[in-house]
């Protein structure tokens, strides 16, 4: 039996979950994840959960935001003028869009609020802030 380590390229089936249950991600309905551990593909936790484990191994692990999505960031959340946001775009809260960064950088912003002047737009990861447990089965080391 193969145990995984930095620089394999393994195959993993995760359920993903909040504090309070909620699942937020699963492969349980797909093929499995295949990471190669050290490249940075996932989160840091994730990888250090799964270097060490054994093909065929399964184990529940609880990581820390500081090692998932980091901690929530007050400072990226802007409030823009409405009249900012292409007329055509149907701004409700909870929708994701696509901006543009100070130095041209694409990034993924969330409507956090609005009204009829202004529009709060989150950069946050929707996962920041929150330690998330992960179900893992490593189903193969290559």
């Amino acid at each position: 039996m193969k145990q995984a380590k930095s620089g394999d390229t393994v195959k993993v089936h995760y359920t993903g979950t909040l504090n309070d249950g909620s699942q937020f991600d699963s492969s349980a309905d797909r093929e499995p994840l295949e990471v190669t551990l050290g490249s940075g593909q996932v989160i840091p936790g994730f990888e250090s959960a799964l270097e060490g484990m054994n093909e065929g191994d399964t184990k529940t692990v609880t990581i820390p935001a500081e090692q998932a999505y980091g901690p929530r960031v007050d400072a990226a959340v802007q409030t823009i003028p409405r009249s900012a946001v292409p007329e055509h775009i149907e701004l409700q809260v909870g929708l994701k869009l696509q901006a543009m960064a100070e130095g041209g950088q694409p990034v993924m912003v969330t409507v956090a609020d609005l009204n009829d002047d202004t529009v709060s737009l989150d950069a946050n990861h929707p996962l920041a802030g929150e330690d998330l447990t992960f179900s893992l089965e490593l189903v193969e080391v290559g």
